[in-house]
C-alpha cells in the first residue's frame, strides 16, 4: 500500500494497541458504506482505513511493517536476503533499515552461484503466503467465498528446472528454474470467520524446490463493521427500541436478528438500558457445526411525541396514584 498505514488510521508511530483500535472504530463509522451510500470516495477511505488496522492491529505484523515498510509481506524473505548480503544492501524500509536488492532475494530462493546458473537446492517445501480478504457480517454468517488473483512462481517450462540449456542460462527463467504466472483461485470462506481469522488452502503457495512440496495460502479475514449489529466473539449486540407502556407493563416486540425477525417478549418493570439475551441467536462458533452465540439485545425506551387528552387523563390518574401509594408509605 502506497499511503503509510499509520497516516491513513491518523495515529502516531508510537500509538498504543488501543489508541490504533480507538481510531479504526471511529474511522470505520465515520466511512462505512452503510453511512456514506453511493459515495466512493468514503468507500475508498473505509477500505484504506481497514487494511491499515488489519495490519497495525497484529503485533507481528506490525513489527514487519515498521521494519520494512510496504514490502513488510516480504519481511522474512527480506531478513534471509539481508543476513546473506550483509551490510552491503541497496534499498531501504519505512525505518531506514537497509535490505538486500531483489536480485538477492531470489539468490537466496534458488542458491543461484555468482558467475553460472543456480546449484541444485535440494528439497525443500516452499514458502507460504498470505492475502487479506474483507467480508460483510452476513458473509461471516453464511459462508462465502473469494476469487483470489495470485502471482505464482511454476517450474520454468524450458528447461524444466534446471536453470540451464545445454550448459547455457536459460533464456526464459533467466537461470532462476522458476517462471511467475498469474492465476485465480476461488475459495471457500467457512461460516463463523472473525476478523484476523486464517483460511489455510493447502499447496497453494509458493512452489518448492526439488520435490519438496509447495507452501499453503493463507487468507488473513477482516469482517466489516455493521450497521445494527455489534459483533463481540461469537455474541452479537443490537439496540431495541421499546414503547414505554411495554417496558412498564411488559409485552412484545419484533426485532431483527442477523437471520430474520424474531418476536422478543419484554418482562414488566424493563428499565431503559437492560439488555436482554437471546440464546442462540449470534454468529456461529467457528468449526462447531450448529453452535452458534447469543444475540444480546439492548432496550431503549421510547416516549411519545404527543398525547391525547385521554390518555393524559389516564396519566394523571396514574400519577395521583402512585403519589398517594408513596404518601401512605411515608406515612407508616
Amino acid at each position: 500500500m502506497a499511503k503509510d498505514l499509520y497516516d491513513a488510521l491518523g495515529v502516531p508511530r508510537t500509538a498504543s494497541a488501543k489508541d490504533i483500535k480507538a481510531a479504526y472504530r471511529r474511522l470505520a463509522r465515520k466511512f462505512h458504506p452503510d453511512v456514506n451510500p453511493n459515495d466512493k470516495a468514503a468507500e475508498s477511505r473505509f477500505k484504506e482505513v481497514n487494511a491499515a488496522h488489519e495490519v497495525l492491529s497484529d503485533p507481528d505484523k506490525r513489527k514487519k511493517y515498521d521494519k520494512w515498510g510496504d514490502r513488510w509481506e516480504m519481511a522474512d524473505q527480506l531478513e534471509a536476503a539481508q543476513a546473506g548480503r550483509g551490510a552491503g544492501a541497496a534499498f531501504r524500509g519505512n525505518g531506514g533499515e537497509a535490505f538486500g536488492d531483489f536480485g538477492s532475494i531470489f539468490d537466496s530462493f534458488f542458491r543461484r552461484e555468482r558467475g553460472g546458473p543456480r546449484a541444485q537446492a535440494g528439497n525443500r517445501r516452499g514458502q507460504d503466503v498470505e492475502t487479506s480478504v474483507e467480508v460483510s457480517l452476513e458473509e461471516a454468517f453464511h459462508g462465502t467465498s473469494r476469487t483470489v488473483n495470485l502471482q505464482t512462481q511454476e517450474v520454468c517450462p524450458t528447461c524444466g528446472g534446471s536453470g540451464e540449456i545445454a550448459g547455457a542460462i536459460c533464456h526464459t527463467c533467466e537461470g532462476m528454474g522458476a517462471v511467475a504466472r498469474p492465476r485465480r483461485l476461488e475459495v471457500r470462506i467457512p461460516a463463523g470467520v472473525k476478523t484476523g481469522s486464517r483460511v489455510r488452502v493447502a499447496g497453494e503457495g509458493r512452489p518448492g524446490s526439488g520435490k519438496g512440496a509447495a507452501g499453503d495460502l493463507y487468507l488473513v479475514v477482516t469482517v466489516l463493521p455493521h450497521g445494527r449489529f455489534e459483533r463481540k466473539g461469537d455474541d452479537l449486540h443490537t439496540e431495541a427500541e421499546v414503547p414505554f407502556l411495554d417496558a412498564i407493563l411488559g409485552g412484545e416486540v419484533t426485532v431483527n436478528t442477523i437471520d430474520g425477525r424474531v418476536a422478543l417478549r419484554i418482562p414488566e418493570l424493563t428499565q431503559n438500558g437492560r439488555q436482554i439475551r437471546l440464546g442462540g441467536k449470534g454468529m456461529p462458533v467457528l468449526g462447531a457445526q450448529g453452535k452458534r452465540g447469543d444475540l444480546f439485545v439492548k432496550v431503549r425506551v421510547s416516549l411519545p411525541d404527543a398525547l391525547t387528552p385521554e390518555e393524559r387523563e389516564h396519566l394523571e390518574a396514574l400519577r395521583k396514584l402512585r403519589q398517594g401509594a408513596a404518601s401512605h408509605q411515608e406515612g407508616r
